[in-house]
């Protein structure tokens, strides 16, 4: 099997989607479940669009202190919710890399990253979020994607990364070791961390990793789990026309 499977069997009214780690039922009762059954939106390999209602609207409000990768007054916007442990966002972050390549290089892409940690099983998860927080509050913008990337090109995903190299991460790209390590230890993005789970959840998002494509009409269309680079493509085209 190509993802990891719930303990103990998942309620029936879980949910579950393809390459994707999915938080079960309202929160409720804080348990998550683990699955790669079949789709929620759309059929498996596909994806499902839908108008974005007014909540929807606000929650995925492009503001001042998002990181944005790419042209920001692009035609079509990517909103990715993820979280540095998921292996399947591990998996997804390439397929975005190379949309940006593509895509994002002629301008017509830009991709914002949120922050999604599935704190039940990620416990890491907050504070490597925090250190990419940092990355970029010491070296800007840039650092902040170099560091993103770093993380999920060595974590093995579910908790596995080794936080002893967090600063050794910043020190390979250049930034200010001691400045970032004063930054770290202000915890000081915890707001803002809980701000983007928090816009997730009103946005529907239900696990990780949750895509919504804003097409050049505001229309959104929503990509659940770690889908191939062609279906991506195929939905960023759509959204282009």
């Amino acid at each position: 099997m190509d993802g990891e499977q719930q303990r103990p069997e998942a309620p029936k009214n879980s949910l579950a989607v393809p390459g994707a780690i999915v938080i079960a039922g309202l929160l409720v009762a804080g348990a998550v479940f683990i699955t790669n059954g079949g789709a929620v939106l759309g059929s498996a390999g596909k994806v499902a669009a839908n108008a974005g209602g007014a909540e929807k609207a606000v929650a995925l409000e492009i503001t001042a202190t998002d990181h944005v990768r790419g042209n920001p007054n692009a035609p079509v916007v990517v909103v990715e919710y993820s979280d540095p442990e998921c292996p399947f966002c591990k998996n997804f972050h390439p397929t975005m890399q190379r949309i940006m390549s593509e895509y994002g290089a002629q301008g017509k892409v830009a991709w914002v990253y949120r922050s999604f940690p599935l704190d039940q099983i990620h416990s890491k998860a907050r504070e490597e979020i925090e250190a990419i927080e940092c990355a970029a509050e010491v070296g800007g913008n840039v650092k902040y994607w170099e560091y993103l990337d770093r993380v999920f090109e060595i974590t093995p995903g579910n908790n596995g990364l080794d936080l002893a190299l967090l600063p050794t991460i910043a020190q390979d790209l250049g930034l200010d070791v001691a400045e970032f390590e004063a930054c770290r230890a202000e915890d000081k993005f915890a707001d803002r961390i809980q701000a983007e789970y928090e816009s997730g959840l009103a946005a529907g998002v239900r696990g990780t990793p949750h895509s919504i494509i804003i097409g050049k009409d505001g229309k959104q269309y929503v990509i659940n789990g770690a889908q191939p680079y062609e279906t991506v493509k195929q939905m960023i085209e759509t959204a282009l026309k």
